[in-house]
């Protein structure tokens, strides 16, 4: 594998290595830990608590919004991973953007992803604010989503390896109560035990006004909800700068990426809407708890809400994780105050941390003025942001295919399978759910906030360029720090 090499624009002439950069983080996460937090990373509140209102709206057609939106993200994952076989940087996104578009792309990309981070850890927060109170309903809904962010806050300023080890366990939590969900749902409709009886059958899921009971058009309009619950699927991206031995780790995480769709996305919500028919759920209300109390299982429903609950929380960890090593990569582009690349004594950007964990209490603030509309708000504006991301990835990917292809980079050891045609497949989908979050008056909010984000990043580069001019020069923050400093960033 070549060395790093300076200027590393597709135009230029030059390539980058695929050697992962020393950063100065610590690579602690190991392959079992990466495993997970891929795993888990895909299996949130989205899923959990989303899914009811979808069902309500889409019926049983949801399943195949859910497989549809996982081909395409698959398309993305494999076209992320090519880039991060080329170069295994945590600040992947915001790095390939700015080696492929531009700095004002990698820029924009940085504080976006950062952005949908912050307001999905506000979408979690009050996720997990929901199911505690199904047991305590006398507390209010803002007061638990302010203890959670408080703790999560301090558990993400600990050493990297306990980071994993924490996610790992999470993790398991969800995918082991997932496949039980599983299990138990299909001996309840293949042996008719529980008290769901006779009412559990495989012809729920067509039985009851078809597979797309509202109409085709009512289950297009569910795949921005859709596209919500995959997000955080790119986060084995972010660690890859923690990562013991990327090039092993990484290629394994996202080639599970289709076992994992099909498992607990259409493989439970198939399970689900076969024990209860589609037409009792109801928005706001999980349908896995749902179905647990349909069967009738002794304490059942607690169970699963505390599995969910678990779900909510590691995804929330996983964004406070993400928004510290994204700030701490933008401020070594000098596209962040400085402060925020410093890494603490444990080799965490604790400072970026304690940011972001302050932001999300804009979250705990929803849940006070607006509790029955916060999960929606949040939904929306981080499905927005994260399809502006997952363009990024899928548009880089294609100019560094381009470059490969003049000899002016090397290959990727880990290429697309279909090359550039899949990234562009995924490119118009994308643009597709991004039309349709225009026309959905609940979701058309994200668009509004966009504007007014991207008048906010513009005014910011603007005044980054007047102080800095450096920062419009071409080449990543490897580059940057090697041409000024002779040492890599770390």
């Amino acid at each position: 594998m070549t060395s790093t090499q300076v200027g590393t624009n597709p135009g230029d002439g030059n390539g980058a290595s695929g050697e992962a950069p020393e950063e100065g983080y610590e690579r602690g996460l190991g392959s079992r830990q990466v495993q997970m937090i891929a795993i888990g990373g895909a299996i949130g509140v989205g899923l959990f608590l989303g899914a009811g209102a979808n069902i309500a709206k889409a019926g049983p057609s949801l399943i195949l919004m859910y497989a549809l939106a996982g081909v395409i993200v698959f398309f993305i994952m494999r076209a992320l991973g090519e880039l991060l076989l080329y170069r295994p940087v945590s600040g992947s996104f915001s790095e390939y953007a700015r080696e492929f578009l531009g700095p004002f792309f990698g820029f924009v990309t940085g504080w976006t992803y950062w952005l949908m981070w912050v307001v999905t850890g506000m979408a979690e927060l009050t996720a997990a604010a929901i199911y505690v109170h199904f047991w305590f309903p006398q507390i209010p809904q803002w007061v638990t989503a302010l203890v959670f962010l408080v703790v999560l806050f301090v558990a993400n300023l600990i050493s990297v390896k306990i980071f994993g080890e924490i996610e790992f366990w999470f993790s398991m939590v969800k995918v082991t109560a997932l496949v039980g969900m599983i299990v138990i749902g299909l001996g309840v409709v293949t042996f008719g035990f529980s008290q769901a009886g006779d009412a559990a059958a495989v012809s729920n899921i067509w039985a009851h006004d078809g597979i797309f009971p509202n109409g085709i058009g009512s289950s297009l309009m569910t795949l921005q909800g859709v596209m919500f619950a995959y997000l955080a699927v790119e986060l084995v991206g972010v660690t890859a700068g923690e990562s013991e031995d990327p090039e092993k780790t990484l290629p394994k995480a996202i080639n599970t990426l289709p076992w994992r769709i099909i498992v607990f996305y259409v493989g439970a919500l198939s399970v689900i809407l076969m024990v209860v028919k589609w037409t009792e759920f109801e928005p706001g209300v999980s349908p896995f708890v749902a179905a647990f109390a349909k069967i009738g299982i002794p304490a059942g429903a607690a169970i699963i809400n505390f599995v969910v609950l678990t779900a909510a929380l590691s995804s929330c960890n996983s964004g406070m994780y993400s928004t510290g090593r994204m700030l701490r990569d933008l401020a070594a582009n000098s596209e962040a105050p400085k402060v925020l690349g410093k890494l603490s004594s444990t080799k965490t950007p604790a400072l970026g941390i304690t940011l972001s964990a302050a932001l999300m209490g804009i979250g705990v603030i929803l849940n006070y003025v607006v509790p029955e509309k916060a999960f929606g708000y949040v939904t929306s504006v981080a499905t927005a942001a994260g399809i502006w991301t997952w363009l990024m990835i899928l548009i880089s990917h294609i100019l560094y295919r381009r470059a490969v292809v003049a000899g002016r980079l090397p290959a990727s050891s880990f290429p697309a399978p279909g090359g550039t045609v899949c990234s562009w497949i995924a490119v118009a989908f994308l643009l597709l759910v991004t039309g349709l979050i225009a026309i959905d008056p609940d979701s058309r909010v994200s668009l509004y906030v966009g504007a007014g984000w991207a008048l906010c990043l513009a005014i910011g580069w603007a005044i980054l360029k007047s102080r800095n001019p450096h920062i419009t020069s071409k080449g990543t923050s490897q580059d940057k720090q090697l041409q000024t400093t002779g040492q890599p960033r770390g």
